[in-house]
């Protein structure tokens, strides 16, 4: 098998539609992989589409149409060769032409396509073009002719296998990419290739010895007789043995796949994140002719393990674990859209920051989200080293899909493709029907509009179950995120908080983050709270006179639903909502950070009973006001420090239960947890009220709660008490009121700032009681990231944060009102100003 890849000397043009003539006029140059977007912006030719209103100003770009071109130098196929053109990705609507001849046409952007080019190539020097015709024009047409089915907004993506969030979402733009936005190469072989190699990696139940199944399988050139083909495989990287272990795959005369199971004793253990190490081991597979020549080879990393999910009945309906070499893990996990709306711009690089912020705040598990794309082989490569576990939706999200070609063919054809592609990755843990299609079917007055049409139950209930007991048995399958697996949909609600997963958005959409404590889910796999990207990103995206709610500008970057105004209800029920901007930026930053906190503890704090936390969301994928804890530019939001801090192993909070204030201890680690928790009621000024000291004991992996006593909660005055629990550096925090009613102290902290080898160190004391200090530091210096954010602090009390910088800044700018915040400010009622 020899590869040559095909990414130099390509041009796009507009070959139809709206296009202006600045850009019609001529060709201009391609980067493969890439998009029309990606190009036009590099050409100078396109304003950012990131930037201002500049999304809208490029809609044009949604109904035009390009051809990329470029020359093919290859010498002509032997007689007993095949040579095959190979193109990793399209997106989406394509037509591929070799000297005028058309090869083939495409309409799926996630799976691959091979063309036999043995007769087209002749030529020494080739013209390839690639056509690319609207996406949102071909799924129109689609919808015509099989019928409009519901959907989340306005455009039909449920009607063209693309990226459904490219037709813009409620924190994503609409700019429908075009281009070939994954690798394209010639392959040239002889007698056979492989086509398909599968290895399945588990551990048996006293994880003392792994298994490793190997499914080849081959196609054949069809230019000389068949004969028995042999696939020697070879495991490497194995403790003790520096040799490793091999085996081989028979593929007699007349078959076209065949397996082999090698038994590996003593198999180092692939664990979860916060659960132990991640080891991979190396394996190979070499198909040889029958002369022992190597004819292609395949290379992939496994990690031994297994995985089974708990959904037995109990008391309280039904449960939903996941269970990992017999262990269960409580989820702590993420949901992760497209890390860049411009997808070609993502490296390998982008993909481990963007996991290790995962992995920084604690979580061990992302789920990829099914309106966006199959991640990848980069993602899965890094969330194996890390030990981050992957849920993985197959990609249909907030609609009803037809069960009719040309629909039908695609999905299935790329379930195929990319089960095969990705299970081999340990991190894979579970894969997942779609994202709320179960749920809108039932209740969001679908039926009524379907009438008769199909909507997607078969691909859920019937075609990936069996795809998966074909490809990849290893894993368990969930019917879609919500469900309540089982049971009947009319019966019992997919989004029933006793069975199965439970997305929480009635906080969010209509009532208060406080709400989350009228569920008991056995699992959540989506809630979460707004709020804008960091300070330096907006600043980079917005002109100054489009910082206020209300600018067009602004607005084009909050893609929700009554977004803004959400917000403003949100902050109202808990602190004065501000009215300028400055201010109205902290505070909705802080308000996401504090509900981000109420849930996640409140999630935890119900274990054995909920078993999963996947906050909507991780990342962003363009600047934008949305739910994620890291904005698009990668900065850390002041909610990434209250979930890292939420997801720490060892956490401890206050809770109501039964209207009784109870301190509940999490211990998810190997380890008893054993210690003197010391707890004080105090003012505001620091003077003690009540204190008590209680003596903890969590066994490992669980959770223990402790009632507060009567006399810490005896508040003489809830406008200036606060009760805090502290125990090894954790600290617990109960106020007897809303921010909007308490007597804060304005401005209650002093600091100190001093040069460090890598920034600055800035030291905050309290003089009175400071809720949520926090360091902006982005304020400062775009590069300028804080080690920690969001402390209480009781008077006399002192916090060091510090701050790497390479930016040259004056100390004194750490201490400005704008950088070092609080609650208090916020939050302090008229007469304590």
């Amino acid at each position: 098998m020899i590869k040559s890849g095909l990414h130099s000397g390509w041009t796009v043009r507009a070959v139809g539609g709206p296009v202006p003539p600045e850009v019609r006029d001529a060709p201009v140059p391609a980067t493969v992989p890439g998009t029309v977007h990606t190009d036009l912006l590099a050409a100078g030719l396109i304003p950012d589409p990131y930037l201002g209103t500049h999304e809208a100003e490029l809609a044009w770009l949604h109904r035009g149409a390009w051809r990329y071109d470029t020359t093919v130098s290859a010498v002509p196929a032997a007689p007993d060769e095949r040579l095959d053109l190979v193109f990793e990705g399209l997106d989406t609507v394509a037509t591929v032409s070799l000297d005028d001849v058309e090869l083939g046409r495409t309409a799926n952007m996630h799976r691959s396509y091979r063309f036999d080019v043995r007769q087209a190539l002749r030529r020494p020097a080739a013209t390839l073009s690639v056509r690319f015709d609207s996406a949102l024009e071909f799924a129109e047409a689609v919808q015509d002719r099989l019928g409009s089915r519901p959907r989340a907004y306005d455009h039909p993506f449920n009607a063209v296998r693309k990226m459904a969030c490219g037709f813009g979402w409620d924190w994503g733009p609409d700019l429908q990419t075009a281009g070939i936005w994954k690798p394209v190469r010639l392959e040239r072989w002889r007698v056979a290739r492989l086509a398909r190699v599968r290895p399945l990696a588990t551990l048996d139940a006293d994880r003392s010895t792994g298994r490793l199944t190997v499914h080849v399988e081959i196609e054949r050139s069809g230019l000389e007789p068949a004969g028995d083909l042999v696939a020697w495989v070879a495991v490497g990287d194995l403790p003790g043995r520096p040799e490793g272990l091999t085996g081989e795959v028979v593929v007699p005369a007349g078959s076209d796949r065949g397996a082999v199971e090698l038994v590996i004793p003593r198999a180092p253990v692939w664990w979860p994140a916060g659960h132990g190490e991640h080891p991979l081991a190396a394996v190979t597979v070499d198909l040889l002719d029958p002369a022992g020549a190597v004819l292609d080879s395949f290379a992939r990393r496994v990690g031994f393990r297994s995985v089974t999910l708990d959904e037995s009945p109990d008391a309280a309906g039904s449960r939903f674990a996941f269970v990992v070499n017999g262990r269960e893990i409580f989820v702590l996990g993420l949901n992760w859209i497209p890390e860049d709306h411009l997808l070609t711009r993502l490296t390998r690089q982008r993909y481990a920051a963007a996991v290790d912020r995962a992995v920084a705040a604690n979580a061990n598990l992302l789920r990829v989200w099914g309106g966006g794309i199959y991640e990848s082989d980069d993602f899965y490569d890094v969330c194996d080293e890390r030990g981050v576990m992957v849920w993985q939706d197959f990609l249909l999200a907030c609609a009803a899909y037809s069960e009719e070609d040309p629909i039908r063919s695609e999905i299935l054809a790329e379930a195929r493709d990319n089960i095969t592609r990705l299970c081999s990755h340990a991190s894979l843990v579970i894969w997942n029907g779609g994202n709320e299609n179960l749920w809108g079917h039932e209740d969001w007055d679908w039926k009524d509009r379907l009438g008769d049409l199909t909507w997607g139950a078969r691909y859920y209930y019937e075609d990936f179950p069996a795809l998966l007991a074909e490809l990849d048995p290893t894993r368990p399958y969930h019917p879609g995120s919500p469900s309540s697996p089982g049971f009947d949909p009319q019966v019992v609600h997919p989004n029933d908080d006793r069975h199965g997963t439970r997305h929480e958005w009635q906080a969010w959409n209509r009532r208060d983050y406080t709400w989350h404590t009228h569920f008991t889910p056995r699992f959540c796999s989506e809630f979460g709270w707004q709020a804008p990207p960091a300070w330096s990103t907006l600043t980079a995206t917005l002109a100054p006179a489009d910082l206020h709610q209300e600018s067009p500008a602004f607005l084009m970057h909050q893609k929700a639903a009554d977004g803004n105004d959400k917000l403003n209800r949100g902050l109202a029920h808990h602190m004065p909502v501000p009215a300028d901007f400055t201010e109205w930026h902290w505070a909705t930053q802080l308000n996401q950070a504090r509900a981000t906190t109420y849930a996640v503890e409140y999630l935890r704090s119900l274990a054995p009973h909920t078993m999963g936390s996947i906050l909507w969301q991780l990342n962003d994928c363009w600047p934008v006001t949305s739910w994620a804890v890291v904005d698009g530019a990668g900065r850390l939001k002041p909610a990434w420090y209250a979930l890292r801090r939420s997801y720490a192993p060892r956490l401890v909070s206050f809770q109501v239960r039964d209207g009784a204030v109870t301190l509940v201890a999490v211990n998810d680690s190997d380890q008893p947890w054993t210690g003197l928790v010391g707890l004080v009621r105090a003012g505001f000024d620091g003077g003690e009220l009540a204190r008590a000291k209680i003596h903890l004991q969590v066994a490992p992996r669980s959770v223990t709660r402790v009632p507060v006593g009567a006399d810490l909660l005896a508040v003489a005055d809830p406008a200036r008490e606060v009760l805090v629990a502290d125990i090894d550096g954790l600290r617990a925090t109960h106020l007897f009121a809303e921010d909007t009613e308490l007597a804060y102290e304005p401005d209650p902290v002093s600091a100190s700032v001093t040069r460090t080898p890598d920034g600055w160190a800035v030291t905050v004391t309290a003089s009175s009681f400071a809720r949520d200090v926090a360091v902006l530091a982005d304020r400062v210096a775009p590069d300028a990231v804080v080690d920690d954010m969001l402390v209480d602090l009781l008077p006399g009390e002192s916090r060091t944060f510090r701050v790497r910088t390479g930016a040259a800044v004056a100390a004194g700018a750490f201490t400005a009102r704008e950088v070092l915040r609080s609650a208090n400010t916020l939050a302090a009622p008229a007469g304590a100003r």
